[in-house]
């Protein structure tokens, strides 16, 4: 079966330049094939053309615009069941400049190269109409690249525990290019669901899923609140202990006073008393 968009389509993009058979099309805009322009499918998100779409049989071994699709909109259509020799030859027919093998990339294939079943097809029906086709199960979906796990620390932290690691203007993740493998930082404020990304080294595209956002987002934020109550125990600990620094001195300060004022009053000056002569006595 070909794929489709559903309506959740957030109209990022992401998909379009992924289609190796170019039948990914933004709303409202026509599409061709073989010279032909027919009236676009679809006029307020993106559309796939059914005629077009080869699953990418031929080409990778899963869906590529389901592989990016941050809201998982790109999904098999239960109403076009086809068949994986339909789509290789449709493959075939679409792109006559290439030689592509029986054993070409599938996602009908299972892991021993063994060319998965076909889905079941029931009997016409008693009054000649065809019965419903049965729809073949999905496959599995292409494991996620390890480059999208978020367990990345922060960019820009000082070496004192109580710096910039505690401003995540700064922060970034590093991500994987699917295309190319090269590794890129995404900053953390700008890692969103549905963000288009472009790999420096490439220019391959990235979008994150909306489960990938979330998962960074409470990485990041558990990582954030742990490092935040570390800090602030430290700075609570510290004023405590200022505050009973302070007392202490002022204690010691007090008790010092005290002292000096009693020597004062316990010293005794040697030699006799001299009572003042002439004018001297006049004030005493």
């Amino acid at each position: 079966m070909s794929t489709t968009i559903t309506s959740e389509c957030i109209n990022c993009g992401a998909c379009e330049p992924e289609c190796p058979n170019t039948a990914i099309y933004a709303g409202g805009v026509e599409w061709e094939l073989n010279g032909t322009i027919s009236p676009a499918i679809a006029q307020d998100i993106f559309y796939i053309v059914p005629a077009k779409c080869t699953e990418c049989v031929g080409f990778h071994d899963h869906e590529a615009c389901a592989a990016v699709c941050p809201v998982d909109c790109c999904v098999p259509d239960p109403a076009n069941p086809e068949t994986e020799a339909v789509l290789l030859a449709r493959a075939r027919e679409l792109h006559p400049e290439l030689s592509l093998a029986d054993d070409a990339p599938s996602r009908f294939r299972k892991v021993g190269g063994e060319a998965a079943p076909a889905a079941a097809v029931a009997p016409a029906q008693a009054n000649g109409a065809a019965a419903p086709v049965a729809a073949k199960p999905a496959a599995p979906a292409p494991a996620p690249k390890p480059a999208a796990a978020p367990t990345a620390s922060p960019v820009g932290a000082s070496t004192d525990g109580l710096g910039s690691e505690f401003d995540p203007v700064g922060w970034e993740v590093p991500v994987v290019c699917k295309d190319c493998s090269e590794t890129f930082s995404i900053p953390y404020r700008h890692f969103q669901a549905g963000v288009v990304f472009y790999c420096p080294s490439c220019s391959g595209s990235y979008v994150p899923k909306s489960t990938m956002a979330r998962e960074v987002r409470e990485t990041f934020e558990r990582f954030y609140a742990q490092r935040r109550a570390a800090r602030d125990s430290i700075e609570r600990r510290h004023q405590r202990e200022r505050e009973a620094f302070a007392a202490k001195q002022a204690a010691e300060m007090e008790a010092f006073n005290k002292r000096v004022a009693e020597l004062g009053r316990e010293m005794k000056p040697a030699g006799k008393l001299v009572r003042p002569k002439g004018i001297a006595a006049m004030f005493t």
